[in-house]
């Protein structure tokens, strides 16, 4: 499972994901087909395919968990600093708001004049 703050698997999951990769190497071992093992551990033929190119290549060694897929691209302490400049706002930094360059050619104008008039303000 994927989680949205920038995650992969947690550390428990890739745990349990690294155990069915070393008994897929058990049983390369025993010569066992990959059809069998892919059935039985409820994976892809083609990821245990995958485990058995690299055990075949780097033994029980290569289908260790080589941890996350990405790591972070700010520190902690450069994070703290990003939100830290964020929270002074868009003046501080002379950031602006975007504008089109040109408007829609669906647009309803009167629709608009209208949504401003009477929606905007309980919105406010």
């Amino acid at each position: 499972m994927r989680y949205a703050q920038g995650g992969g698997l947690t550390a428990e999951r890739r745990e349990f994901r690294e155990r069915i990769r070393y008994e897929a190497g058990e049983r390369f071992a025993r010569g066992e087909k990959s059809a069998v093992i892919a059935s039985d551990l409820r994976v892809s033929e083609r990821s245990v395919e995958r485990w058995r190119r690299a055990w075949r290549e780097g033994g029980t060694e290569a289908l260790a968990s080589t941890g996350p897929p990405k790591l972070p691209k700010l520190s902690d302490g450069q994070f703290a600093e990003l939100e830290k400049e964020l929270a002074l706002g868009p003046a501080e930094h002379g950031w602006s708001w975007q504008s089109p360059a040109r408007r829609a050619l669906e647009r309803d104008e009167h629709a608009v004049e209208l949504w401003k008039k009477d929606v905007w303000p309980q919105v406010e």
